[in-house]
């Protein structure tokens, strides 16, 4: 194979971020520091010179980033993106002689040799070097060249040589015949801040209604919302809002035939009433819809809409594009089966069908409605049951348009599916937090996560139920078991929700023998008195108060397990990258009893001493107390105290004496 140029010597490789070699753009989002590494070497023992490429438009010019050596060939750069979309980034470098000239003048004066021909050869480079220059640069250049012919003495040639401005301009401008560019441009996906900081509330809001036995409404939600953004919540999730299908309505508790008033499944979307562009009789108006956005947008929450592509037999695809719908040679249509249960009340989409491209037309309008409507987050149902190729065509074309769009997949599936959804475009994906309950599990899995190249792609988000899962752990822990759960998403997890108020209230009725909840919100109105005793809302509060506070919470990859002697006891450090906020969160795993265990700080990772005395600060309950040596021994009892969130601070007393506040 003939190269391009015989002139080019320096390899690079391993440009990252990436996700799958370039296939899928990596993500991050606005204000969040990206450090892209690759490993770049060449030949002999000459200088490299390397810079990243950086731009966000293919018609503007690449800005260019000095990259520096991170240890044994692996250079690095960073850059903090300011502006939605897509950037293309990319690497290049090149042989640095005169950095190698001077390298080697160094060592040969050291060892006593004459340099005055490197010191010729290093002028021949200054002159080349001028050529390519802007005016000004090459008037600097020109006369650094002539200084150095005149034969200076080497003590005052290298500091020449070796001025900050001159060999910014030389590295500025190297011969474009010796620059290797790295194989790939690839791409870095950038979204608003909320896509990797989010906590989010869910709730019906047909059990919204402060009647007992009354149907919620729009105008309800509008009234709560204040008190949902009072405990910290940014994101107020509501399952779909569409009219309910009336044939094969499900009835309380998933009973295959409904009784007169059993109001029947929001997933079963369609009626006469209309499909996913209109809204439920019962829960309002337009109006009502308007009123609760702006009332949200008031109170600093945003409205995340479900976004469940299926429909119930009485939805008006069925009669206008039969051809979108499985038929079965009986004459009728197919309904959802995940044997050996049974989705009577729901029609899957034939995305296999002749008419797919109008199909796939008619969704992506569905979004662009509410997007219309002032909704710019979506929880997507179930999208591992729809074409992958049909959520990177949509999640592109959506974003091309509003790149401030967010969507979360709700894809509990295999791990290799879940991880292809977050790479085709979504935002945030579920995870299998909900399941996690070991110190083993738990550290298995936050290891998983944070690791590239998934946590280049895959955002999760923790939820300790929802209304189609109640974990055993929470039927079984009691209230205990809900404040564990919660502290541990709300802090391993930059983004976490909750099934808003069965958490609060810890509520554990199942049906027997199912993680499901008895007398299910999917199937009927509940009234909830969110004021009864044992809620937890005011922990609720706190917590969410913290994550809000401390920027350390603010994500999920900036995670450093803890050595605990008791394994019913997870500890963990999460810094930012720049060391301003640290935390140190102790929480027990056992909600029955007390659990105590002695723990082995990395005293040098939060610029503590060895033998010195620390005050910690608990974020939590607001108590103070010291610590000597990196081995405390901590006590948590679920009942009344099952974490510790402790901030780490540092403060000067006097000269030469600190204080460390953890």
């Amino acid at each position: 194979m003939r190269p391009s140029t015989g002139r080019q010597r320096v390899i690079i490789e391993n440009l990252q971020p990436v996700v799958d070699h370039g296939r899928f753009p990596a993500k991050r989002v606005i204000g969040e520091e990206v450090v892209f590494r690759a490993d770049i070497f060449s030949d002999g023992h000459d200088q490299i010179q390397a810079r990243l490429l950086i731009r966000s438009n293919p018609a503007t010019p690449w800005i260019r980033l000095a990259m520096r050596v991170r240890s044994n060939d692996l250079w690095e750069a960073t850059f903090t993106p300011d502006c939605l979309g897509d950037v293309e980034y990319t690497a290049e470098a090149w042989i640095d002689h005169l950095g190698t000239l001077t390298h080697g003048m160094r060592k040969k004066l050291d060892a006593g040799q004459d340099v005055f021909a490197d010191l010729l050869s290093c002028a021949t480079l200054l002159r080349e070097t001028a050529q390519r220059c802007e005016s000004w640069t090459r008037s600097r250049l020109l006369e650094a060249a002539k200084q150095l012919e005149t034969g200076p003495a080497p003590e005052e040639a290298l500091p020449l040589l070796e001025n900050a401005g001159l060999l910014e301009a030389v590295h500025q401008h190297p011969d474009p015949d010796l620059i290797s560019r790295y194989s790939l441009t690839l791409i870095l996906h950038v979204e608003r801040a909320r896509a990797l900081f989010s906590t989010w509330y869910e709730l019906f809001p047909r059990s919204c209604s402060p009647v007992r036995g009354q149907h919620g409404t729009l105008q309800d939600v509008a009234k709560i919302v204040p008190q949902i953004a009072e405990m910290g919540f940014d994101v107020l999730y509501l399952p779909p809002v569409h009219p309910i299908g009336k044939s094969s309505r499900k009835g309380k508790n998933n009973a295959p035939v409904a009784k007169p008033g059993d109001p029947g499944s929001p997933w079963a979307i369609g009626s006469v009433e209309g499909g996913h562009t209109a809204l439920h009789p019962d829960l309002g108006s337009w109006q009502d819809f308007d009123h609760l956005v702006g009332q949200a947008t008031q109170h600093g929450l945003e409205l995340a809409l479900d976004l469940a592509f299926q429909c119930s037999p009485d939805h008006p695809y069925v009669q206008e594009h039969p051809e979108w719908f499985l038929w079965r040679p009986d004459g009728t249509v197919q309904y959802a089966e995940n044997p050996p249960k049974k989705y009577q009340d729901v029609l899957p989409f034939n995305f296999e069908t002749r008419d797919w491209e109008a199909l796939w037309r008619e969704l992506a309008n569905v979004v662009r409605f509410w997007i219309g409507k002032g909704v710019l987050i979506f929880r997507v149902d179930n999208p591992h049951t729809k074409p992958f190729a049909f959520w990177e065509w949509l999640i592109s074309t959506i974003r091309g348009e509003h790149p401030e769009v967010i969507f979360l997949a709700e894809a509990f599936t295999r791990p290799k599916i879940m991880a292809r959804l977050a790479k085709l475009g979504f935002s945030q994906s579920y995870t299998y937090f909900t399941w996690r309950n070991t110190k083993f599990e738990l550290m298995e899995y936050m290891a998983e996560l944070t690791s590239p190249p998934l946590c280049d792609a895959f955002r999760p988000n923790f939820w300790p139920n929802t209304p189609d899962i109640l974990p055993e752990y929470l039927q079984y822990g009691g209230r205990p078991s809900f404040v564990i759960r919660l502290i541990l998403a709300a802090t391993l997890s930059g983004s976490y929700g909750i099934y808003g108020p069965a958490f609060e209230l810890c509520v554990a009725e199942a049906l027997p023998g199912r993680e499901e909840y008895l007398d299910s919100e999917k199937y009927e109105c509940r009234f909830w008195d969110r004021n009864r005793p044992g809620n937890l809302k005011e922990l609720i509060t706190r917590v969410n108060r913290v994550r809000r506070a401390h920027a350390a919470l603010q994500r999920t990859d900036n995670l450093r397990f803890v050595p605990v002697s008791n394994d019913s006891l997870l500890a963990f450090v999460k810094t930012t990258f720049n060391d301003q906020d640290t935390l140190l969160v102790v929480v027990t795993l056992d909600p029955f009893q007390p659990q105590a265990g002695e723990l082995d700080l990395p005293l040098e990772a939060l610029g503590l001493e060895e033998g010195r005395p620390f005050l910690l600060a608990d974020e939590l309950s607001g108590e103070r107390f010291i610590w000597h040596g990196r081995h405390p021994v901590l006590e948590l009892n679920p009942h009344t105290q099952p974490a510790r969130i402790l901030s780490l601070k540092r403060t000067l007393k006097r000269e030469h004496d600190f204080d460390y506040f953890l």
